[in-house]
């Protein structure tokens, strides 16, 4: 079972491993994903909000319509707040920010772009963490907003990509995440807080980091 991070009637939260969908993948329907594995333990679920393949961490899933149409209208009223740990190519300034527009399957690779004229409006808060080595840095994102791709893209628009990260790269970062074994895009869903969607209490829950990006800062640090 995955590991679950809290439940009640209305809602659980998971710590989504790295390399699971959240929801059937086009392509090919009969791989695992997110709601196959947990709807064994849990019953019928609604997806609420989404983690990219390769991302880790938490994740809401609602129990009932109620409960999904209360944080739905939560996340699109940008009443949710969310903070990801990343590893990131550089030296990080202690605080950052980017708000470049984005435009979703921008390109042929399906990647997010910026666009000044047909972009959604999105912004990203950062801070550095810790530095890990000469070329690197552990850092806390806050998305204000929550578009496909976001941070990564705003993060290779400051000039420091993710490490590992297999669409928004740098030729350096590639070789850095190379030559120190990072295989997956090290970006993890660490916190999320909003309001429970039947008892109206805030609520904040945190997800472990995992063992890979654990090891990463390890390995790095020198």
């Amino acid at each position: 079972m995955m590991e679950l991070l809290y439940q009640d009637n209305d809602l659980i939260a998971i710590n989504k491993p790295s390399g699971l969908s959240t929801l059937p993948e086009g392509w090919d329907s009969s791989k695992p994903h997110v709601r196959s594995i947990v709807e064994v333990d849990f019953g019928p679920l609604w997806i609420v909000h989404r983690l990219d393949k390769e991302t880790s961490g938490v994740l809401l899933l609602a129990r009932n319509a109620a409960a999904h149409k209360s944080l739905n209208d939560q996340f699109a009223n940008r009443q949710i707040k969310k903070m990801y740990s990343a590893l990131v190519f550089g030296h990080f300034p202690k605080t950052a920010s980017c708000a470049l527009p984005l435009r979703i399957n921008g390109d042929r690779r399906h990647r997010t772009t910026v666009d000044h004229v047909l972009g959604k409006p999105a912004s990203t808060d950062f801070e550095a963490v810790e530095y890990i080595e000469d070329c690197g840095s552990w850092i806390n994102a806050y998305p204000k907003s929550g578009y496909t791709h976001q941070i990564r893209f705003h993060c290779l628009s400051l000039g420091f990509p993710i490490l590992g990260d297999p669409l928004y790269f740098t030729a350096e970062s590639k070789t850095f995440s190379n030559q120190n074994s990072i295989t997956r895009t090290m970006l993890h869903a660490s916190q999320i807080t909003f309001t429970h969607p039947i008892t109206n209490n805030q609520m904040t829950l945190s997800a472990p980091l995992p063992e890979d990006f654990q090891n990463a800062i390890t390995s790095l640090i020198k």
